[in-house]
């Protein structure tokens, strides 16, 4: 009997007052006003951070977490906002995104916008654009390109808000900044509590104590 596919949300970063973006994101800025380099420090610091130079790093629970990442995942979903800062019709199809000839998702990657664009591939990732399609639609087309492995649903907060709306998430892991303040921009929720009809929820300190792990899954 085959597995059933996840659709699973990994090692997205909110502020402490939900927000996973600041305002003005630009070809410069992806997240807006707020700092990644802060918000993502947790992760940066593990020994499996894959953009790590030197030896070393964490072990531990922070670590398994950035190992996990890619485990049994066969495709991944994102929002527009989380491939580039362009809005409205695609005025330049030379923009491939942010993350230059090798991006990190190794699998097909569909891109949530109303409007049309031609699929392209950079190295081992294929990315195509969904041309206002339901997240229903765009989930079935996501499993049947991951071929029989879990979706991941990448960002920003304003894509994941859509799936949960929809009730089509299955797991998430949202590390929680509690030193982070970002006040306005794209948010995922005023409290985690907003979701507890749905899922169980565990929450974990970070043994770093940078972030705290929320972990939800399907009640």
């Amino acid at each position: 009997m085959a597995r059933e596919q996840l659709l699973r949300v990994q090692n997205f970063n909110v502020s402490r007052d939900g927000f996973g973006a600041g305002e003005n994101q630009s070809l410069e800025r992806p997240f807006g006003d707020a700092d990644p380099g802060t918000m993502f420090a947790w992760a940066g610091a593990t020994a499996g951070w894959p953009n790590r130079t030197d030896p070393g790093g964490s072990r531990g629970l922070d670590d398994y977490f950035t190992r996990d990442f890619h485990n049994n995942i066969g495709a991944e979903i994102m929002g527009r906002n989380k491939f580039g800062p362009q809005r409205g019709p695609w005025q330049d199809h030379e923009w491939q995104g942010w993350w230059g000839d090798e991006p990190p998702f190794h699998t097909p990657v569909f891109v949530m916008t109303h409007h049309a664009r031609p699929s392209f591939t950079l190295s081992d990732t294929t990315f195509h654009f969904t041309g206002g399609a339901d997240p229903a639609d765009v989930l079935a087309r996501a499993k049947e390109a991951a071929q029989g492995k879990d979706v991941r649903l990448g960002g920003g907060a304003a894509t994941i808000r859509e799936f949960l709306d929809a009730d089509l998430v299955d797991t998430l892991h949202v590390a929680v900044s509690p030193g982070i303040e970002i006040g306005s921009g794209s948010r995922l929720w005023k409290s985690p509590d907003e979701l507890l009809d749905r899922f169980h929820l565990d929450v974990v300190p970070s043994p770093g104590g940078s972030v705290v792990h929320h972990l939800f899954w399907r009640k």
